[in-house]
This record gives C-alpha cells, structure tokens and sequence, in this order.
C-alpha cells in the first residue's frame, strides 16, 4: 500500500469514528507524529522498553497470538 492509498484508507476511517475523545486521540497522535523528528520517541526509551518493543513485534509476526479488532472494539 502506498502513500496515497495510506492516506486516503485513513481518511475512510477517520469519517466513520463518531467517538470525539477517540478522534481527540488519533488527532494528539498525528499531530505529535508530525512534529517530532524520526527517531526521537526511540531515542527515549529504556533498553528495556526496546526490548518489549522488539518482543511485541515478533509476536506480532504469530497470527496465532492476534487479537481480532472486531472483538477489541467489543471489549472497548
């Protein structure tokens, strides 16, 4: 998926989210994301928050371990 497509997938979401505090949140992300250097939030993070970062990620790579984002939105 490229940018534009990225984009306007994000912009498909965004226009069904009718939750103000949740659209509150992604706009605090987004905006955060925009002003801060690449790199930045890594740099400040524990070896031992990097290594949780790294651990999740290759448990992400184990569908089996998964959460299904229907029952997520469920339980939230």
């Amino acid at each position: 998926m490229g940018t534009a497509e990225l984009k306007l997938n994000l912009h498909k979401i965004v226009e069904r989210i009718d939750n103000e505090q949740l659209l509150r949140t992604i706009y605090d992300f987004l905006k955060h994301g925009e002003n801060t250097e690449e790199g930045q939030i890594w740099k400040t993070l524990t070896e031992e928050q990097k290594k949780e970062v790294y651990l999740s990620y290759e448990e992400s790579e184990d569908e089996s371990k998964l959460l299904n984002w229907d029952d997520i939105k469920k339980k939230y």
